[in-house]
């Protein structure tokens, strides 16, 4: 089976590495400049191709791993975009995060080119794609999942079928809002806690041991006591990207999104201050006294 990927970012480079050295799968790849060094894979037999369409015509499957539904959009259905070129039965696996109704239109639009789309967004970090330990949320036909999961757990340690298409990339929102929600409320108490001159590491305990142990605490502690950002390492700029797919996905069914304006709104500020490519554990940082920071 012929695998291409698409988007050989922090999180694409290691489904890639993984895809040819766990799963054996013969890789193509778009050459393109956001791309990591692609040095390893290269080395590993990857090739690469030119246009989404070229990647498209050489693969059995196709993974997305991207920014969002604008870059999905033009993959897919762009100039030299993969519909052009698709072989039928193909299918393409988009590991991106998407609005849901984007990804309900690419579906139909592969679906007419005579391939299948799964929608398969991701709930882990670069470290765990790096070892092949990524989580999956796949929306889509249960039996297209089925025709790539081989392919799935060359880079996974679990995948999870949440439902029809779109509810993968739905239910990634939703994650990403209280994830991101509750480390933004994190980062905002830890800035104050800074600010008042309280120890960071007993700050840190006393979360740890009541109420707001977390996974958020775990990813931002690192930073907390030692200035060590790499727990996390997830850009401020695509963390305001998720909060506003969030807002979108609510105003369009009509649910309240309160907390999450707030939530967008304080990122927003770190972002319009030049600080997009800051990583998400630094907004500790960035919300402290402008003194301070």
């Amino acid at each position: 089976m012929q695998v291409g990927i698409i988007g050989v970012g922090l999180m694409g480079h290691g489904i890639a590495r993984n895809v040819l050295s766990r799963g054996g799968f013969a890789l193509n790849y778009l050459d393109h400049p956001g791309n990591q060094p692609v040095d390893e894979i290269v080395g590993m037999g990857a090739k690469a191709y030119a246009t989404p369409a070229e990647v498209a015509a050489a693969s059995d499957v196709v993974i997305l791993c991207v920014t969002g539904s604008a870059q999905v959009e033009a993959i897919v259905t762009g100039e030299n975009g993969l519909v052009s070129a698709l072989k039928p039965g193909t299918v393409i696996v988009d590991c991106s995060t998407a609005l849901p109704d984007s990804t309900l239109r690419m579906g139909d639009a592969v679906k007419a080119a005579g391939g299948d789309y799964i929608d398969a967004p991701m709930t882990r970090t670069a470290k765990h794609a790096h070892e092949g330990k990524l989580n999956l949320l796949v929306g889509g036909d249960a039996a297209v999942l089925d025709k790539v999961r081989p392919v799935l757990a060359s880079f996974t340690e679990a995948v999870d079928h949440v439902g029809p298409l779109g509810h993968g990339h739905r239910l990634k929102l939703l994650h990403n809002y209280v994830s991101i929600g509750f480390m933004t409320l994190l980062a905002e108490a830890a800035a104050q806690a800074a600010d008042a001159g309280v120890d960071p590491k007993v700050f840190v305990d006393v979360l740890a041991n009541g109420g707001g142990a977390s996974a958020a605490l775990q990813r931002l502690a690192p930073f907390i006591t030692e200035g060590d950002r790499e727990g996390l390492p997830f850009f401020v700029s695509n963390a305001q990207k998720d909060i506003d797919y969030y807002r979108a996905m609510s105003q369009d069914s009509g649910a309240q999104q309160t907390i999450a304006d707030g939530v967008s709104e304080a990122i927003a500020a770190a972002v319009d201050g030049g600080h997009g490519q800051a990583y998400v554990p630094e907004l500790v940082k960035l919300f402290r006294k402008a003194s301070d920071s």
